[in-house]
């Protein structure tokens, strides 16, 4: 021993080794034998227990405003169909497995990888955003939970997916996902799904399309070929790079299969009632409610919608029966309620199964329609209905020096001055830029925004013919101003979503903002009766109608509209080619016919009565010849509303009222002339 180190002290007990230290090995034993303790009794239960039946998630469901069911979705989905995973194409279930849980068939639920890697996300996040979610766990969340994302709900989830490992194989578990798993547009399963994007059966899919599919359960609504062929092009890239990865192809066949043509199916299948306005009603959940699509259609939620089902049998009907049952030809009609801005009826197309695009929001030129924007504006300058402007080609100056020739449909002039009521009624085109003009292009413009519409609008004359392009919503919405006294409304199409997740239900918000005054909205209604009646240029939809309306008709080239109200309903028609290709004599006036065989089923079943005139306006009767005040001798009358204090006061000149004692006096000088020679 070295005399540098110390000596030992025998009556010094030895030092424990630290494992035999008791409480050390206390705090440590007693831990692991409770935790594998409890783990035991927590497999113990799950096996004993059996698994839940399918269904406890309540199905979604999206009712009419009469409590009628128009769609409903559950974790069966509402258009699927069960097959066999023999009758799965193996690229399938490996593009599966590559990209959604490349360990399914070596864990035992969980995957601890994804697990930590999601736990990080989340952490940096402060929120649940990352499910590090395997294939089990994803079929336990569908099957029995909701789609909330809170830790309570990641537990249980936890709890189902070690559940369904003690008691069903790998096999049936993969089975059970590919058949229920959400694939987009109402798809569940891989037999819809592919019914739906390549209109075949399952099995008939090549690597190609296996792999486009398999990339959609994480966003369906983000790579849906339908909605983004490019997102799913790049999706279905990083699903073959999965399956090159996991060694289940090699690199020349992910990348031959990349190149090989989807072929899409341009056909689909009609999945709900009113199908253009259910798919709206989808789409506002989202917009306006930032509930994603994949959530509704996993269930758990109840959707009340603003669609009133008379109404939308009617709009169906009016259309299927106007337009011809071949050729191209398409139409659009869009109805709400001009008080609250609840959509009541909605027609996208001719047939939806064949074109799903919806044409009420398609931007289309207007035509003369737009001229009820432009009155509504000339009047709130100080426009008055007994303005007469003379009816023939005339050629504008404007814009130091410019000119601009106006010709009306067919180049058929009046040859006389006409009143505002006259050139509504016959859709005047002189009278219309003369109106733009004097009144101020940009003054239009403005009126147009105030009213609701927000597409792009240039001070041109031609703008007061309807050249720029809007759509049957928004033309349906400015018409609604005039229809609800001036005051803006919000269309919407969902009145109140409630479901489990949600604290209280969420309602419909409505705004109103008074854009025109009650006296230009009451003018602009009487003025555009006068469509409707002999010499209108709607009047052929009159032998529909049960009361009186305001109406308008448009036509361009490719256009052909009718927009119009009552106190109770405002509704906008289009119709055309999507192509543009040009009108034919006769389909230029089929919009009319399909707006009053509707218009007229709504008057039957809610009578409105018209509107009473507001106090700062008075009634006179005037001569259109002169705009003056008619006498008893006047022909041909016409009774507008003024403003008190811009009404007409002088008689009409070309036909003075005659005395009883000059008209005595006149019969002696000239006898003849009154009564006649024999």
């Amino acid at each position: 021993m070295s005399s540098n180190q110390p000596a030992m002290n025998p009556s010094l007990p030895k030092p424990k080794h630290w494992w035999k230290h008791s409480k050390v090995r206390n705090w440590i034993v007693f831990p692991l034998l409770a935790g594998f303790a409890g783990a035991a009794v927590i497999i113990t239960s799950l096996r004993i227990t059996p698994l839940p039946s399918v269904g406890l998630i309540d199905p979604t469901v999206l009712d009419d405003a009469a409590g009628n069911e128009l769609a409903e979705w559950t974790i069966r989905g509402s258009h699927s169909e069960q097959v066999p995973l023999t009758d799965i194409p193996l690229s399938l279930q490996q593009a599966t497995i590559a990209v959604e849980d490349r360990q399914f068939y070596r864990h035992h639920a969980f995957n601890v990888t994804s697990i930590g890697r999601a736990l990080a996300v989340d952490f940096l996040h402060h929120n649940i955003v990352e499910g590090g979610s395997t294939i089990t766990q994803q079929l336990a969340k569908n099957l029995y939970l909701n789609q909330q994302r809170t830790v309570v709900r990641k537990l249980k989830e936890a709890l189902y997916a070690m559940q369904l490992e003690l008691h069903e194989s790998k096999h049936t578990i993969l089975t059970q996902y590919l058949n229920l798993v959400y694939f987009g547009h109402g798809a569940y399963g891989v037999q819809a799904a592919s019914e739906l994007y390549f209109h075949k059966p399952v099995s008939e899919l090549n690597l190609a399309q296996s792999a486009m599919l398999a990339g959609l359960p994480k966003g369906p609504e983000l790579y849906s070929p339908f909605r983004n062929l490019t997102a799913a092009k790049n999706r279905q890239y990083d699903v073959l790079q999965s399956m090159v990865r996991g060694r289940y192809i090699t690199q020349n066949e992910a990348d031959k299969a990349f190149r090989q043509p989807l072929h899409l199916s341009h056909v689909h299948d009609p999945l709900q009632k009113a199908p253009y306005f259910t798919a709206t009603a989808i789409r506002e959940m989202q917009q306006r409610f930032h509930i994603s699509p994949d959530y509704l259609y996993r269930g758990d939620w109840h959707v009340q919608t603003t669609l009133d089902p008379v109404l939308q049998k009617a709009a169906e009907r009016a259309v299927a029966s106007t337009l011809p049952k071949q050729g191209d030809l398409q139409a659009a009609l869009i109805a709400m309620d001009p008080k609250t801005g609840a959509i009541k009826a909605m027609v996208g197309g001719k047939e939806f199964d064949k074109s799903p695009y919806n044409r009420v929001f398609a931007q289309r030129q207007p035509g003369s329609t737009f001229k009820g924007v432009l009155y509504t504006s000339a009047l709130e300058h100080g426009w008055s209905p007994a303005k007469r402007i003379n009816s023939e080609m005339t050629t504008f100056l404007y814009d130091n020096g410019k000119t601009y020739t106006v010709h009306d449909y067919g180049d058929f002039y009046a040859h006389r001055p006409l009143t505002l009521k006259e050139a509504i009624a016959r859709s005047d085109n002189v009278y219309a830029v003369t109106a733009n003009l004097e009144v101020g292009p940009d003054e239009v413009i403005q009126t147009a925004r105030k009213m609701g519409l927000t597409t792009p609008l240039k001070p041109y004359p031609a703008m007061a013919l309807g050249v720029f392009p809007t759509s049957p919503l928004q033309l349906a919405a400015a018409y609604s101003v005039l229809a609800n006294g001036g005051n803006t409304v919000d269309p919407y199409t969902i009145s109140q979503i409630t479901s489990p997740s949600l604290k209280q239900p969420l309602n419909a918000t409505r705004e109103h903002q008074n854009v025109v005054s009650p006296d230009v909205a009451f003018e602009m209604s009487d003025l555009l009766r006068s469509v409707t009646e002999p010499g209108g240029t709607a009047y052929r939809a009159r032998k529909y109608l049960h009361g009186p309306v305001a109406a308008k008709t448009g036509t361009t080239n490719t256009d052909a509209w009718t927009v119009g109200y009552t106190p109770n309903l405002v509704c906008a028609v289009w119709v055309g080619y999507d192509n543009n290709k040009p009108l034919s004599m006769t389909e230029a006036h089929l919009a009319t016919p399909i707006w009053g065989k509707f218009m007229g089923t709504a008057q039957q079943r809610d009578p409105a009565k018209w509107y009473t005139a507001p106090p700062q306006l008075v009634e006179r009767t005037i001569d259109p010849a002169t705009g003056k005040l008619a006498t008893s001798a006047c022909r041909d009358r016409e009774t507008d509303y003024f403003v008190k204090g811009t009404e007409p006061t002088d008689s009409c000149p070309l036909h003075p009222v005659i005395e009883s004692s000059e008209k005595n006096h006149w019969f002696s000088l000239f006898p003849g002339l009154f009564h006649g020679t024999h």
